[in-house]
């Protein structure tokens, strides 16, 4: 009787093609995926049912996910306990038990239910791309078929740490400025709403004109307390829309276009896209991934749709024979630093030494620029929020002052 397969191959362009394919055998599936000229990555059996256990087990795994840091300790204490002599299929049992994450546990208990059945460490870490991302597969497998599987778990471990690291310094660059923002927002709103119109009845009181800043004043605070639910439903639509709009091919480019050019936080995303391309690409090239599956990979994480685009270009031109630098010399995004020693490193076959002095070069710079722009902002949100407050006690006292003036030319 057929049985389902699902696949994962690629095609004689190196293309990634996923499908189904119904076989007697795994072997037999394997076999009519390489009559088709296709390369097999991944074949499983496709779930029989919705209730079925291979369907309930993908889709916990799906869920799987791993504690805040908890995967760059994994990957160095595995490291070390390969290192040490300790087998493959101990260590990970042992790592499993102490995990801290029940989704992280879990996880590690199916790797290790994989590998005691005959599957490699690569394999079975696939179905768990929540936890074990493309680029931490392929360096595995790369690994593998190197024989330096502790060393390229050192290195998988260093780039974690130093990718958390460039998270918690953007993080830091953000946090300051957003919270600020909105406090000067919460304050600004709080005046208008509920302070300013309680002053509606002593300005009818006075008997002078009112100046236009508070007439100004006066009527958008009426609108706002009036209207508030329409306001806050707008901003609640206005970012569920925003959120959707990215997540379509059109919107995130353009968003990712328009990120990299903000007047003062575009030039420090583009240099954070730059450190992680350099990093990834350095650490795939080094641990023996081949560069087309490299560059696919680097494509896939650089988290900025319009690097993603240069690479994949860049990818399809070295299919086709040039050169790999070349390309990136074309773009307007890589500055001619980044593509000059590109160029230097491919022709002395040092590319991946190169890339890892550039990612290093951009992670200073990045921890410069954050600092600054920290110094930069607390000043200016302070002018902000002096600006809208003042404004606003300004508007309100400005009648008082206006009723003062007219008293003392009057006496």
């Amino acid at each position: 009787m057929a049985t389902s397969y699902k696949y994962e191959a690629k095609d004689t362009k190196g293309k990634t093609v996923k499908g189904t394919v119904k076989a007697g055998s795994h072997n037999e599936a394997v076999a009519d995926l390489r009559r088709r000229s296709l390369t097999p990555v991944n074949v499983q059996e496709a779930p029989s049912g919705f209730f079925s256990v291979s369907a309930k087990g993908k889709k916990t795994a799906a869920k799987a996910s791993v504690g805040k840091g908890e995967l760059e300790v994994f990957t160095r204490q595995l490291s070390t306990m390969l290192s040490a002599g300790i087998p493959m299929l101990e260590a990970l049992e042992i790592l499993s038990e102490q995990s801290e994450t029940p989704g992280f546990r879990f996880c590690l208990q199916r790797v290790v239910d994989d590998i005691r059945n005959g599957s490699d460490l690569s394999k079975a870490m696939e179905p768990h791309r929540r936890v074990f991302s493309d680029i931490y597969v392929s360096m595995i497998r790369a690994g593998e078929v190197s024989g330096q599987i502790d060393t390229i778990l050192t290195r998988l471990a260093e780039y974690l740490e130093a990718s958390a690291h460039l998270r918690r310094e953007i993080k830091a660059a953000m946090t300051y400025p957003v919270v600020s923002l909105f406090l000067v927002l919460g304050i600004a709103a709080f005046l208008m709403m509920g302070i300013v119109p309680s002053f509606k009845p002593v300005f009818e009181s006075l008997d002078v004109k009112l100046p236009q800043l508070t007439v100004i004043t006066m009527d958008v605070a009426f609108f706002m307390r009036d209207n508030w639910y329409v306001i806050f439903g707008g901003v609640i639509g206005f970012f569920v829309g925003f959120k959707f709009w990215r997540r379509t091919p059109t919107g995130k480019r353009m968003w990712d276009r328009i990120v990299l050019r903000l007047p003062v936080f575009g030039g420090l995303f583009k240099k954070v896209a730059l450190s992680r391309f350099s990093r990834t690409f350095s650490t795939l090239i080094k641990s023996g991934v081949p560069i087309l599956g490299a560059m696919e990979i680097v494509s896939q994480t650089a988290g900025n749709s319009v690097i993603s685009g240069i690479v994949d270009e860049a990818r399809d031109r070295v299919r086709e024979g040039d050169s790999l630098s070349d390309p990136f010399m074309r773009s307007t995004i890589f500055p001619p630093m980044v593509t000059k020693m590109m160029a230097i490193g491919e022709r002395s076959g040092a590319l991946d030494a190169l890339l890892e002095k550039i990612s290093e070069f951009y992670d200073q710079q990045v921890e410069a620029e954050v600092k600054g722009l920290t110094s930069l902002i607390e000043p200016i949100m302070i002018a902000l929020m002096g600006f809208v407050v003042g404004g606003i006690v300004l508007a309100v006292f400005l009648p008082i002052f206006k009723l003062q003036e007219a008293l003392s030319a009057g006496g």
